[in-house]
């Protein structure tokens, strides 16, 4: 079936915005300004983005109150059930605010398409504590996509470990220690994603609703956390701000109102995740959830591209491999590809055949992110 103009609109912001909302979160990492101690250091504030990044979040919960009061409820957008408890949503925030916090420390330390490639990774998570949690029966076929998918993983890792660019600041192990951060941030997005199957999807909120719900519960806890962590000594490696600890807010913004392309990258990541969050839920509706996660893949490529095209990495063959494996795992857990021994499994029902789409639903209100 031919996409209308308007998916096709969707599907286009979607990975536009999307790219956007990674790569202006590593420019900003990428970035040197003058601190509120008058030197100049490299913006390292990965909480302060976090900030930024529920900011977005937020514009969504205003852009559903301006559709529905424009147009009722009669928009696919506003559609769902209004007399609920936004409370409900609170663990689900704060997964997401431990999540993305820690996908922010691993971006800092690692490439922005190494840092989006292993975002892909959910999708293993997701699929196991579905199991736990939820019951599901994973099907031949979903094995055989996740086996891929570590495979494609695994492949992308010890490129990282074992090549280096010429004059890369990061070391080796800050390499690697990214890789693995933004591995475990998964495992916590997962929670967040199996958590809103089992005790929010019942509920139908309209996503857009929920979405910016989720953005005020993270903004308003992980304001209270940037004030104690402005006290909190950090570990090696990790206070590169004006007090050595956990986080310093105010060198942050000092930063940002001392170099305006730091000011550009930060506005990039709030609007960026507001528009994509409203193509994500969109593709959802319009399409399916399997079409956003191909359209996220192809996010990936364009991230991978552009890092490659400003020279923020190396190019490396294996990467190609990696990339190709993940993808292709990819594309078999969502049915696109059906091997020869998995047919017999994709015959069955359709329960049997759906896939655990949750993580295409939320995975990037990441800051995606």
């Amino acid at each position: 079936m031919a996409w209308s103009g308007y998916q096709k609109f969707l599907a286009l912001m979607l990975v536009v915005t999307g790219s956007i909302n990674t790569l202006c979160t590593k420019w900003a990492d990428k970035l040197n300004a003058q601190g509120s101690d008058g030197e100049v250091r490299q913006f390292e504030h990965p909480f302060l983005q976090a900030a930024a990044m529920f900011l977005g979040e937020i514009l969504c919960l205003l852009t559903f109150k301006l559709v529905y009061r424009l147009r009722s409820s009669e928009h696919s957008l506003t559609q769902g059930n209004q007399n609920f408890n936004p409370f409900v949503l609170m663990p689900a925030a704060m997964f997401d605010l431990v999540g993305t916090s820690i996908m922010y420390i691993g971006l800092t330390l690692t490439y922005a398409s190494s840092f989006q490639m292993f975002r892909g990774s959910i999708i293993i998570f997701v699929a196991m504590l579905s199991v736990t949690f939820l019951d599901r029966t994973i099907l031949k076929r979903e094995w055989t996509g996740i086996a891929h998918v570590i495979i494609g993983l695994l492949i992308v890792g010890v490129t990282d470990a074992i090549f280096q660019s010429n004059g890369e600041s990061k070391g080796r192990n800050s390499l690697i220690t990214g890789d693995l951060l933004i591995i475990v941030a998964q495992v916590i997005s997962a929670c967040q994603m199996v958590y809103e199957e089992k005790y929010v999807s019942g509920l139908n909120i309209p996503p857009l609703q929920a979405v910016g719900w989720e953005g005020v519960f993270g903004f308003s806890v992980l304001s209270g956390l940037l004030v104690v962590f402005y006290w909190v000594p950090a570990p090696p490696h990790f206070g590169n701000n004006a007090r050595g600890t956990v986080e310093d807010a105010i060198d942050g913004l000092v930063q940002i109102g001392n170099n305006p392309m730091l000011l550009a990258a930060i506005l990039g990541t709030i609007v960026s995740i507001a528009f994509f969050n409203f193509a994500g839920i969109s593709v959802t509706k319009e399409m399916s959830a399997t079409t956003r996660m191909v359209l996220d893949s192809i996010r990936t490529f364009v991230i991978w591209m552009v890092s490659l095209a400003l020279r923020w990495q190396a190019f490396y063959w294996p990467h190609l491999i990696g990339f190709a494996v993940l993808i292709l795992g990819t594309a078999i857990y969502n049915g696109l590809i059906k091997m020869p021994t998995c047919r017999r499994w994709n015959r069955e029902t359709d329960f049997e055949r759906e896939v655990v789409s949750t993580a295409a639903d939320k995975s990037d209100t990441d800051g995606e992110a």
